[in-house]
């Protein structure tokens, strides 16, 4: 006998809402529109024959029809994605796909990634670059290196480093007509901006320098291509710890004054639920911490 089964695409956006008891939160978490999940939902009731949501000028709320299917649908949806990672797990025992921005990837963990491998030569790592939050189950992710606020919804996220910013630049700008020694000496050179939300207007508020343009110099859509262009001379950027700890350590770049800002965001390591059952994950989780201790 077939299953009586509602349209299946609408569980997910009735499983979020039912979570956040707010369509514009599920939107959200699931990347689509406010409409598409209001659409989705009276699909379902108009399925099911029931009102699922009671809904007010602000607000929803869950019916008692709703908050009992709401029990059942979320606990069969968990058990579906425990049962999807086990089966990928099992498909690509050795291929591990790590997720993280272009910045972080090329700064940071790419120039450590032989340490990994070599020391796992059994664990293929995967890379994957995006500016967005990856949807595991989509995307086929299983772990994955992000920069926000943490405490991300449906995951394990764990704090991995803080994030400080300062400027820096290459060797060659201390020298010169027009060397580097105080921050007043960046009017002379071009800075160079990437999309990081502590900007050089910010940093030079902190340092009390009203007269010089914060806005002058070249702006980088990647994280990467803007420390490079620092590491050639190009200019003086506005360098994340983590992104120029390798560069800084090697000489390629110095830090030509003290002033340090903190950001608000951190690094964190995000995985789903779970996850840390297949060895692959938990061994790569492990490294990342142990590389980022060493510094």
């Amino acid at each position: 006998m077939p299953r009586r089964l509602p349209p299946l695409t609408t569980l997910p956006a009735f499983d979020a809402a039912a979570r956040h008891l707010s369509f514009t939160k599920a939107a959200a978490e699931l990347h689509v529109t406010h409409g598409a999940i209001s659409r989705a939902i009276r699909n379902l009731e108009e399925q099911l024959g029931s009102r699922l949501f009671e809904r007010g000028t602000r607000s929803v709320k869950l019916t008692p029809e709703g908050a009992a299917y709401a029990a059942e649908i979320g606990a069969a949806l968990d058990r579906i994605g425990a049962a999807t990672i086990a089966a990928t797990a099992l498909k690509s025992a050795g291929v591990l796909n790590v997720s993280t921005s272009d910045g972080f990837a090329g700064r940071w963990l790419v120039p450590r990634l032989h340490r990994f491998h070599r020391a796992n030569r059994d664990i293929d790592v995967r890379l994957s670059t995006s500016g967005t939050f990856s949807d595991f189950i989509r995307d086929g992710i299983d772990i994955a290196i992000r920069y926000g606020a943490g405490g991300y919804e449906g995951v394990t996220s764990e704090f991995l480093a803080e994030e400080e910013v300062s400027p820096v630049c290459s060797p060659e700008l201390l020298q010169g007509e027009h060397a580097l020694r105080t921050p007043e000496d960046l009017r002379h050179h071009r800075l160079i901006h990437d999309n990081f939300r502590i900007d050089w207007a910010t940093w030079l508020r902190a340092a009390g320098l009203d007269d010089i343009n914060p806005s002058n110099g070249v702006r980088y859509e990647s994280a990467a291509f803007a420390v490079e262009a620092a590491v050639q001379g190009e200019g003086v950027l506005l360098g994340r710890s983590a992104l120029v700890s390798a560069d800084l350590a090697a000489g390629r770049l110095v830090r030509p004054f003290d002033l340090t800002l903190k950001s608000r965001w951190n690094y964190y390591v995000v995985y789903p639920d779970g996850a840390l059952r297949q060895r692959k994950v938990r061994t790569f989780r492990n490294w990342l911490f142990s590389e980022m201790a060493a510094g």
